[in-house]
């Protein structure tokens, strides 16, 4: 039985995603929030796992993306919750760039 390699998405123009800043994308059936940390690009679900707050309306710091409802932090690479109230994880997702896109993968 074989398995193929999960579908990559094409998520957004490299040029749409800045150092520093935020954005948010429709992917699939879900929203996802990408974010350029020194020119690494990095993707994870865009929503809080500790309240419903939209995780590109946060603050980016370094690899930290600080959620604007009550300030709970997640490392953008790992999706690990690095300050309180945030203790569960956000989901994280590959991603490349090919040809000036970024693409992601939602498998």
């Amino acid at each position: 039985m074989s398995h193929a390699e999960p579908e990559w998405l094409d998520a957004a123009a490299e040029s749409e995603v800045v150092d520093w800043q935020l954005l948010a994308v429709p992917l699939a059936d879900r929203e996802i929030a990408l974010f350029s940390v020194d020119g690494n690009v990095f993707a994870t679900d865009n929503l809080c796992t500790h309240g419903n707050a939209r995780l590109c309306d946060g603050f980016l710091e370094g690899h930290e993306i600080e959620c604007p409802l009550h300030q709970g932090r997640f490392d953008v690479r790992t999706g690990a919750a690095t300050c309180s109230p945030a203790t569960r994880p956000v989901r994280t997702y590959p991603v490349k760039t090919d040809d000036g896109r970024i693409w992601v993968q939602l498998a």
